[in-house]
């Protein structure tokens, strides 16, 4: 049963390897001066001290394209629901879903492979569990991604407030601002210089200013996010000076984050309970009350015997 177990996850971690290599598009003429473009690119960019990032972008792109293929047979296009996660995670190519979806397929074959390989004796209960893991683990990835990163545009949204509102006070536009803040940004805080650089993509690709802040609200999903945008709506409807608007706001966001701060210090005595019950307090039962008990009990062993 072990050798059965073992002959199949090796098959399976095979025949998908060789799906991976027979469906991956072999290179054209066009492909190979595109290449050879790029790595002069790349090496120019090293000269000159430039981003290094376009390499692995590439590279994704170029391991994602057998997975796009084997999506293409079996639906017409990448997952919506799947699409928007990547997205709010922060990654927005059309590569991304499909390294997922290979991810989803790969890991359980490799974790099978391995579990039948060094599972022993319960080589049947390891071997699904792998495959189990190794299929829902992609999704738990990505539902982490999602958290880490609303939660790190949460926190740094009120600097990016006070900067958006010294540029206004100086005398630029939003839209400028916006772009300057952005590349501020880029060092400290990269996750909000990518949705407030996506949010000048879309109002240059010809979005209306409220829809593209109402789709940057709908990204990232948090309280702070809608209330900055209701409060843009409402400085665009009125013609209120935008610049008192924004650091009234960002004082305000401040404020919460500190009382939250505060909320999770005063949490901590609730939470110190059960291990001051459980693993504390017997320790300190046990040294205090111990010597006496084993004092009395050789008394009492002395009185009667």
């Amino acid at each position: 049963m072990n050798l059965s177990l073992l002959l199949i996850a090796l098959s399976l971690l095979l025949g998908l390897f060789f799906l991976f290599f027979y469906l991956f598009p072999l290179s054209s003429a066009g492909s190979i001066r595109l290449e050879k473009v790029t790595r002069e690119a790349l090496a120019e960019g090293k000269k000159q001290g430039g981003p290094q990032w376009w390499g692995s972008l590439l590279s994704a792109e170029e391991l994602a394209k057998p997975f796009a293929l084997i999506r293409g047979m079996m639906s017409g296009g990448p997952d919506e629901d799947l699409t928007r996660r990547l997205m709010l995670a922060g990654y927005r190519k059309p590569a991304h879903a499909d390294l997922f979806v290979g991810a989803k397929l790969a890991l359980p074959a490799a974790l099978g492979f391995a579990a039948a390989l060094l599972g022993g004796d319960n080589v049947i209960v390891f071997f699904f569990l792998a495959l189990v893991v190794g299929f829902f683990a992609p999704d738990f990835w990505l539902s982490h991604a999602v958290n880490s990163r609303r939660e790190r545009i949460r926190l740094s949204l009120p600097d990016g407030l006070d900067l958006l509102s010294i540029c206004l006070e100086a005398g630029l536009g939003l839209d400028q601002a916006i772009v300057r803040i952005a590349q501020e940004l880029h060092t400290s805080h990269p996750d909000l210089s990518e949705e407030l650089l996506q949010v000048n993509f879309e109002q240059r690709a010809g979005a209306p200013r409220l829809a593209a802040w109402k789709a940057f609200s709908d990204r990232v999903n948090f309280e702070s996010a809608r209330s900055f945008v209701a409060m843009l709506i409402q400085t665009d409807r009125f013609g209120t000076p935008i610049s008192k608007s924004l650091g009234t706001f960002a004082d305000a966001l401040r404020t919460q984050r500190r009382q939250q701060a505060e909320e999770m210090a005063a949490k901590t005595t609730i939470k110190l309970v059960v291990p001051l019950v459980l693993f504390i307090f017997p320790d300190v039962f046990i040294v205090v009350v111990g010597p006496a008990v084993i004092t009395i009990m050789r008394s009492f062993a002395h009185i009667l015997g």
